[in-house]
């Protein structure tokens, strides 16, 4: 089956980390552009964070500084590492693919035509 499986997600105290990852099943992921994404409750889905399959990254502003993007072809699998996290960082976290470098345009969910399932991030003390 062709699809993006993210796990990694969970409940953590404000400052801790938690570390998502994108597992493509079914294809080669390494060929691939990448982005995370997330939902909170009542708000837009909105971009956190996109690889290139050269390896160029991109970050929300928002999360400048505390989180890191990277890709492990081998593994056909991309992560992404949250540090610091914040109440703010709550809701569910997508990662979704492209064959088209978009370059600014990496926050744009209509840039991504496929889409995992998504993983609950719930960050509370």
């Amino acid at each position: 089956q062709v699809q993006l499986v993210e796990s990694g997600g969970g409940v953590e105290q404000p400052g801790g980390s938690l570390k998502l990852s994108c597992t493509a099943s079914g294809f080669a992921l390494d060929v691939y552009n990448i982005g995370w994404f997330r939902q909170a409750p009542g708000k837009e889905r909105e971009g956190v964070s996109y690889i290139s399959r050269f390896g160029a990254v991109y970050y929300a502003e928002s999360v400048k500084g505390r989180f890191t993007i990277s890709r492990d072809n081998a593994k056909n699998t991309v992560y992404l590492q949250m540090n610091s996290l914040k109440p703010e960082d709550t809701g569910v976290y997508y990662c979704a693919r492209t064959l088209h470098m978009i370059g600014d345009n990496w926050s744009s969910t209509s840039s991504y035509y496929s889409w995992g399932q998504g993983t609950q991030v719930t960050v509370s003390s």
